[in-house]
């Protein structure tokens, strides 16, 4: 990354809560000479540079509890002001759909081609992870990017097109993901309603390297069985219509296409890897979980990989935009390098699944979580399973920094 004329040219920011090998941090720079690391880790106290490879250990037995709001909202406005051209990136992406048309068109392929292989068999299993994970795991990210209305204009043709790319994945979650996601954006770390969050049980029972393994292994099990314990969902027409087509696909390829059970075989084991030890796998603990004695909850990465995950690694940007797609989040990048070229970032996502493994100081634990806004006199709404980032009101856009506002008037009266 291109360093901020604001900060020393000795920090890179690079380095934070990843290596870019096994072998880095083995010899330590001449900075930290005599501080025993496990790797690089530089942390930025920018009145001592030689402090700057001494990382504060986060507390193993417990979540790191923060009463500050999120981040995301003020720097939002910060870049709103400074560059107010950047509502210019808002808005739809008609690229998306060929893209997951395309996506589509290939798992279906390669799962006609397999439809006679034993599924055991190394052929099978190397396809089904190598093509069939990243396919998937790209199916996974375009659902997010349509979560957020940024395929079509319209909320319906958006769900619709959700709902076909949820097909090779085997299992119905586009709908439901829907409003626990737009629910992560505005109650970010919210405990009891950002079901991104691990839970105390998680933390009791993986929080050493074997249960880290663990959950690495099956992280996706954990994303889709985790929200029906915490935060259910009220059951629409929507989630009923994903249902029913999903099954209704697996139905019939099953029984009425010749080898159609080894087809679906390959999709659900697929959507396995892609959610397992993957290299793009590593998102899902790249993006919110807190390292080296920082309290950033939320990391970028901008490496090669987001080519085949609709730059999901510009998640800072992400979260501080929503409107702005996929296509645009290079650009919101360098339109504001002041907010974001100064901020750690992963270099890795493979490395991130490594590092999170072998690193003490980092585990189940390491996530910031925030006592709910909510009380049980105010009960939190409704999952929203409508909305998102192209209507009025959804967090990113103008009108809702504008109820912010009204609102914080009317906690302070």
């Amino acid at each position: 990354m291109s360093p901020s004329p604001n900060v020393p040219k000795e920090i890179d920011f690079s380095l934070f809560g990843g290596a870019e090998s096994l072998f880095e941090g083995k010899q330590p720079p001449p900075l930290a000479a005599s501080i025993p690391t496990t790797r690089t880790k530089p942390v930025p106290r920018l009145q001592n540079l030689q402090d700057i490879y001494n990382p504060i250990p986060y507390d193993p037995s417990d979540f790191l509890w923060l009463m500050t709001e999120e981040p995301h909202r003020s720097r939002r406005k910060a870049i709103l002001k400074a560059h107010p051209e950047v509502t210019k990136l808002m808005g739809h992406e008609p690229l998306t759909k060929y893209v997951v048309l395309s996506v589509l068109a290939l798992q279906l392929t390669v799962a006609f081609l397999l439809r006679h292989t034993h599924p055991f068999s190394w052929k099978f299993l190397a396809t089904a992870y190598v093509i069939g994970g990243t396919a998937n795991h790209n199916l996974f990210l375009a659902i997010h990017e349509i979560t957020h209305n940024l395929a079509f204009k319209g909320v319906k043709t958006n769900k619709m097109l959700a709902i076909l790319a949820n097909l090779p994945i085997g299992v119905p979650y586009a709908i439901s993901f829907k409003g626990y996601h737009l629910e992560h954006h505005k109650y970010l770390g919210e405990d009891g309603i950002d079901v991104d969050l691990p839970t105390r049980l998680e933390l009791l029972c993986l929080n050493n390297v074997l249960g880290k393994v663990f959950f690495c292994t099956f992280q996706i099990l954990f994303y889709a069985l985790r929200p029906g314990f915490v935060r259910t969902q009220r059951l629409t027409f929507w989630h009923f219509a994903g249902i029913i087509v999903q099954v209704s696909f697996d139905f019939l390829l099953a029984t009425f296409v010749s080898g159609g059970q080894n087809m679906l075989t390959y999709l659900i084991m697929s959507s396995f890897w892609a959610g397992s030890l993957h290299p793009m796998a590593g998102h899902f603990i790249a993006e919110h979980y807190v390292w080296d004695g920082l309290q950033q909850e939320t990391y970028s990465y901008y490496g090669w990989l987001n080519i085949f995950g609709y730059n999901v690694g510009y998640h800072n940007e992400h979260h501080d935009f929503p409107s702005v797609p996929w296509t645009r989040l290079p650009a919101l990048r360098a339109l504001a390098p002041e907010f974001y070229d100064t901020i750690p970032n992963h270099p890795s996502w493979p490395m991130v699944i490594i590092n999170f493994i072998r690193d003490r100081n980092v585990g189940i634990f390491a996530r910031v979580k925030r006592p709910p806004r909510v009380t049980k006199a105010t009960p939190p709404p409704p999952v929203a399973c409508d909305g998102g980032c192209a209507e009025e009101g959804a967090p990113g856009s103008r009108l809702e920094t504008k109820k912010w506002e009204a609102e914080s008037v009317r906690r302070r009266r």
